[in-house]
């Protein structure tokens, strides 16, 4: 029997998600790449290197990300935040995020780990999405 989730059956849903997916536009198009992210507050924290998804981004900051657990057929749930993208520039804040992040995800490669450590190049982009909505919903 199909139920929707509470919010916070959501939002657990989200933290304890290994890899989710990005919905963004990219040149007019929809496009949908996986991520790591972490859920924190009213946000999602992620990084990337520049890209369609992030150029997407940029121009059109309305995205959403979309997780789930998958037992079998007939028992599994499924979430989706949607929200802005948000660019993190601040030093200081763009190497708690990664730390963060290294921390959640330590199967990062090595490029990726030794650019949390130093507190990442500047080629690496550090994002949050804003998330203006969740929704949730499970079976069996």
């Amino acid at each position: 029997m199909m139920k929707m989730l509470s919010n916070e059956e959501t939002r657990t849903l989200f933290r304890s998600a290994k890899v989710a997916r990005l919905g963004c536009i990219v040149n007019g198009e929809p496009y949908v790449v996986p991520i790591n992210c972490q859920l924190e507050d009213n946000y999602l924290y992620s990084h990337s290197l520049p890209g369609l998804k992030i150029s997407g981004m940029r121009e059109n900051p309305s995205a959403c990300v979309q997780v789930d657990e998958i037992q079998s057929d007939l028992h599994w749930r499924s979430a989706i935040a949607f929200g802005r993208f948000e660019e993190i520039t601040k030093q200081n804040e763009r190497t708690e995020v990664l730390g963060k992040l290294l921390r959640n995800f330590p199967m990062l490669t090595p490029v990726e780990s030794a650019i949390a450590v130093d507190g990442a190049a500047p080629e690496v982009v550090v994002f949050k999405i804003r998330i203006d909505r969740l929704t949730g919903i499970a079976e069996g």
